[in-house]
């Protein structure tokens, strides 16, 4: 009875919620996901387990080290009973350095240096230990890779004049290495998952997570509000795509991105996900939301491209937004929607594309599996992803109907 006490008062924590922080790092893009960041801590509660951080002894000797030089980290939560031969390893999210200024104060950050990690974190939702929060993975090994190399775990390469490092590929590397000595080599199961950066990063490494692991294990990838789209901004121009190319030039990334896409896109377009996701052999799911909070603030309507602020009202409150707003966001759900037409045509794969107005739902308890979770036909994202991991229905393709028919959602509302 407490504890679902104490999940009723996150619940009602998380509906009054809001932000009241306004932090960036340059170029007029806030610091979006730090927001967010705040809202999700207010439904963290004194039972949540808090899982240490390990640092990757030796990283370095192999290149692999965080922005400003410093050893890559994770937490562990160990497996039990059935769940102790399975491992779910989640990537860590938290945007881009897409030029030098960006990367120089993000090295200063949790995001770029281990210096500036937190000792331990809160494992909430796909993360949870507790059964009643985590119907299908509460068990099995579960891992947060830290995430402090600023281009979604991708890029080989550094700029010696800043001694900035980006060795986003060999942070990978060396951390699935440390994984499979630690018991992942005779896993039977296996999840990469990731948010927001880090679902970009899921999508980037799905295959050669499946290649590293036995033949016998049954490997799956799920991508969390990772779906970032070449999306033209209220401007006209194209904000995200801009960011994008940054990061690819900045960290040369042209090497690391898939030459199935390379061989007839340029290296930017293969950095975003609509060109990726059809090709990965191995199963995966998309969760996202068609009104991406992040790529509302950041993509759609960043400052740069709105600099009269006609749509801060809107962007911090979707129901401030007037009907010529609304008919843009639909056409961004549109965008989305279609984007995903040739991917959800393979049996393998899966979706939850729901129609509300927030960001990253497999870590955040209330989004994931709570009592009253945002839903699509009848069942919570835990239940459909568990559902479409595990094989228990024939198919999971569910996307919903547009705004504003979806009464379920947890929308984000900043201030």
């Amino acid at each position: 009875m407490r504890s679902l006490l104490l999940l009723c008062i996150a619940v009602v924590l998380w509906s009054l919620a809001a932000v009241v922080v306004r932090s960036g790092s340059s170029d007029g893009f806030r610091d979006t996901e730090a927001e967010i960041s705040l809202l999700e801590k207010k439904l963290i509660t004194s039972e949540v387990l808090m899982v240490p951080l390990t640092l990757i002894q030796g990283a370095d000797s192999k290149g692999a080290v965080c922005l400003d030089g410093t050893l890559p980290g994770y937490h562990l939560d160990r497996g039990f009973g059935s769940g102790v031969n399975s491992w779910l390893i989640q990537l860590e999210g938290g945007g881009w350095c897409y030029n030098h200024r960006s990367c120089v104060y993000r090295k200063t950050s949790r995001r770029g240096s281990s210096n500036f990690m937190e000792k331990a974190l809160a494992f909430t939702g796909i993360l949870s230990n507790k059964p009643q929060e985590n119907l299908d993975f509460f068990n099995w090994n579960r891992v947060k890779l830290r995430y402090c190399d600023g281009a979604s775990f991708a890029g080989d390469s550094q700029d010696e004049a800043s001694q900035l490092f980006y060795r986003g590929q060999r942070i990978w590397q060396v951390a699935i290495e440390t994984f499979l000595s630690l018991g992942m080599q005779q896993a039977n199961q296996a999840l990469l998952s990731g948010c927001s950066a880090g679902g970009l990063a899921s999508i980037l490494h799905c295959d050669e997570f499946r290649e590293l692991l036995p033949s016998s294990t049954k490997v799956k990838c799920l991508s969390d509000a990772g779906m970032f789209l070449d999306a033209v901004d209220v401007s006209g121009g194209h904000s995200i795509r801009n960011m994008f190319q940054g990061v690819v030039t900045l960290q040369n990334l042209q090497k690391d991105l898939s030459s199935t896409c390379t061989n007839h896109l340029d290296p930017t377009s293969c950095f975003f996900p609509q060109n990726l996701v059809s090709d990965i052999k191995t199963p995966m799911f998309l969760l996202n939301t068609a009104y991406d909070s992040w790529q509302i603030q950041q993509s759609l309507a960043p400052p740069t491209a709105d600099p009269g602020g006609i749509w801060n009202a809107c962007k911090a409150d979707h129901s401030h937004c007037n009907s010529s707003q609304i008919q843009f966001l639909q056409e961004f759900r549109n965008q989305m929607v279609l984007s995903l037409n040739s991917f959800s045509s393979s049996n393998q794969n899966g979706l939850f594309i729901n129609s509300c107005f927030a960001h990253c739902q497999s870590e955040r308890q209330d989004t994931w599996f709570a009592q009253d979770s945002p839903q699509l036909y009848g069942k919570r994202v835990a239940e459909s992803v568990g559902d479409w991991y595990f094989d228990r229905v024939n198919t999971v393709k569910n996307i919903d109907c547009p705004y504003p028919c979806d009464t379920t959602c947890h929308n984000l509302i900043f201030e």
